[in-house]
């Protein structure tokens, strides 16, 4: 039995909260017209007021990978749906859930315009452009953008007509690949399928139609499954967006048909991504789209590190391989890049994203516009940012994880039993808590306490992470509990009461984490929180009698509005000039250094 993802949880205020909010208002703002341009011109329905085009500046199209001339256009929808029904599951939200069903409501109109089950936003010839040497710009990755919202659609937001076109669609794809030449069978793969075969696994799990299997044995055959299966390293150079999704078809095959081969592919697949190649301090290991060599990080420190799509899909797949395997790393990973990732890389302001990650020194974020660009980066943010709630709990059998520490609120039945989980950051002074010895500590952005209502006997599981030092402080009710930590975890099994409340505390001591290349080059963590010097230079750190500790001070705003997480600012000493280091996720347009010549 796996782990399963608890879905019914809604963010309380907090950082991830605001940055929630901020991407849905976003989804909210964007017209339904525009969003479905690309659909309707290929379904051949004029657009109010669009006859003809007089002045694009006000058309109010959308533009950039969007704009009606891009072979990419319409993969923005998609990933807007799979944004959007997340976001009316776990926040009940009424006024996304109307826009949503319109909006199935005209793809499925556009759909029957197209006569043949056609659901692209882009013509049906660039699939025969595939079988030639001809360049095309990636119409599988397009249309399952499409295919992955209106699934998503289905599974979280409940909408039946999602499922009716994408059935459709999907008898559209067996008459293509019935028409394939026999020896040219790689065809299928081409176009960046990655995501495919997740996406026909999916479908036999929900309907169990043989036909849907068939599809999943078409899209079987990439090299990457073989290499890594022979023990290769499969993904140095490899485009780094591309291969991911593969991973994901591989995990889905194995949560369908219990085949561990496909748990071997996943799993090797994570040890060449992530557990044999060294990573950034901020979770990734790719520049320019691609997987770098392992070890090879300095050299390629520029202006295009760390795609965001390789984030969120990296962390989709630790997410698949936590469920099957319980194991801590996956939830680690998954709070880096949280942090580092999905955070950082998000305008905190209006929502916009950064394609890239710039890590040479002084670099500035290069933010996208709200109708302008559209990105791939631009889908993924606004998925990743719906994402977070899945994240946070876990059920098997009687036990229920606490995976990821974010104020949030969880609802479910475990074996019957009624359970509601309230999580925040304990925002007292430490002097205050139970395990600070009457020591006025300040206040602890790693401090959290949980409100249990259950009258029922279960196990409640800790992620004790991989950055904390020292014991692990818990109690309950106000008394101190045994925190034995065992792969990664301290479980409690207790009958708990509908008052009980759990309090527990974390050490963040600030750490350097080196490059492999230069370990005199290093950047500054503060638990799994990457901080970053304003400054556009590296000009060296010199730290103080050989001490990080000794080397900052922290920088507290004493203010009503002041939030937990914005604690972890710091400033130098001893430096001969004063640099603020502050979370990456908090840089916006300043310069920023990551990486520092230690001396």
């Amino acid at each position: 039995m796996k782990y399963n993802n608890i879905s019914n949880v809604r963010l309380i205020p907090g950082l991830f909260k605001e940055r929630q909010t901020i991407n849905r208002n976003y989804l909210m703002s964007l017209s339904s017209q525009a969003l479905l341009q690309n659909f309707y011109i290929e379904a051949g329905i004029i657009m109010p007021g669009l006859t003809v085009l007089e002045n694009p500046a006000e058309s109010g199209l959308h533009w950039g990978w969007e704009a009606p001339i891009c072979q990419l256009r319409g993969h923005f929808l998609g990933h807007w749906m799979s944004a959007a029904s997340m976001l009316v599951e776990t926040e009940n939200d009424t006024e996304l859930r109307g826009k949503l069903e319109y909006i199935v409501s005209e793809l499925a109109r556009c759909q029957k315009r197209n006569r043949n089950g056609w659901i692209g936003s882009i013509p049906e010839k660039y699939f025969d452009i595939l079988e030639t040497d001809e360049y095309i710009w990636s119409p599988q990755y397009t249309l399952h953008k499409t295919l992955m919202g209106l699934l998503d659609a289905y599974k979280h937001a409940g909408i039946g007509q999602a499922l009716d076109i994408l059935k459709k669609a999907s008898d559209w794809y067996i008459n293509w690949i019935s028409r394939i030449p026999a020896d040219k069978p790689w065809v299928v793969l081409k176009g960046e399928s990655g995501g495919m075969l997740e996406i026909w696994a999916s479908l036999y799990e929900i309907t169990k139609e043989d036909k849907y299997m068939d599809l999943c044995k078409a899209y079987s055959g990439y090299a990457v499954f073989g290499q890594l299966l022979n023990g290769e390293d499969a993904l140095t150079d490899n485009h780094a967006n591309a291969s991911i999704p593969t991973a994901h078809g591989a995990a889905k095959m194995y949560e369908i048909t219990g085949d561990k081969k496909w748990l071997s592919i996943a799993e090797l697949f994570w040890k060449c991504a992530v557990t044999d190649r060294p990573m950034y301090a901020t979770g990734s290991a790719n520049a320019g789209e691609f997987y770098i060599a392992p070890g090879k990080l300095y050299q390629a420190l520029g202006d295009r590190n760390q795609e965001f799509c390789t984030m969120y899909n990296t962390v989709r797949l630790a997410d698949y391989l936590y469920g099957f395997t319980g194991k801590a790393e996956y939830l680690d990973f998954i709070e880096i890049a949280l942090y580092n990732g999905f955070l950082a890389q998000q305008n905190k302001r209006t929502g916009m994203p950064t394609y890239f990650l710039p890590m040479k020194p002084g670099a500035r974020k290069k933010w996208g516009t709200t109708r302008n660009d559209f990105w791939c980066c631009h889908g993924t943010m606004v998925q990743a940012q719906a994402f977070y709630p899945y994240l946070c709990y876990y059920t098997k059998d009687n036990e229920v994880t606490v995976a990821q520490y974010i104020p949030s609120q969880a609802s479910f039945n475990l074996n019957g039993n009624r359970i509601k989980i309230t999580q925040n950051v304990y925002m007292t002074y430490s002097g205050d808590f139970l395990f600070s010895e009457g020591k006025n500590e300040g206040k602890n952005r790693w401090q959290f306490e949980f409100r249990i209502e259950s009258d029922r006997e279960f196990t409640l599981k800790l992620r004790v992470p991989k950055w904390h030092q020292g014991e692990v402080n818990i109690s309950v009710n106000g008394r101190k509990v045994a925190s034995d930590i065992n792969d990664g975890f301290v479980c409690i099994e207790r009958k708990w009461a509908v008052t009980d409340r759990l309090e527990l505390k974390f050490n963040a001591e600030l750490s350097l984490k080196t490059l492999p290349d230069r370990p005199d080059k290093a950047a500054v963590m503060e638990g799994p929180v990457v901080l970053a010097g304003i400054d556009e230079n590296d000009e060296g750190l010199r730290l103080v009698d050989g001490k990080i500790s000794e080397t900052f001070v922290p920088f507290i705003e004493h203010t009503y509005d002041a939030f937990p997480w914005q604690q972890s600012t710091h400033r130098t000493i001893g430096q001969g000039r004063e640099i603020t280091f502050m979370p990456l996720y908090e840089i916006t347009d300043e310069p920023y250094n990551i990486y520092y010549t230690i001396k």
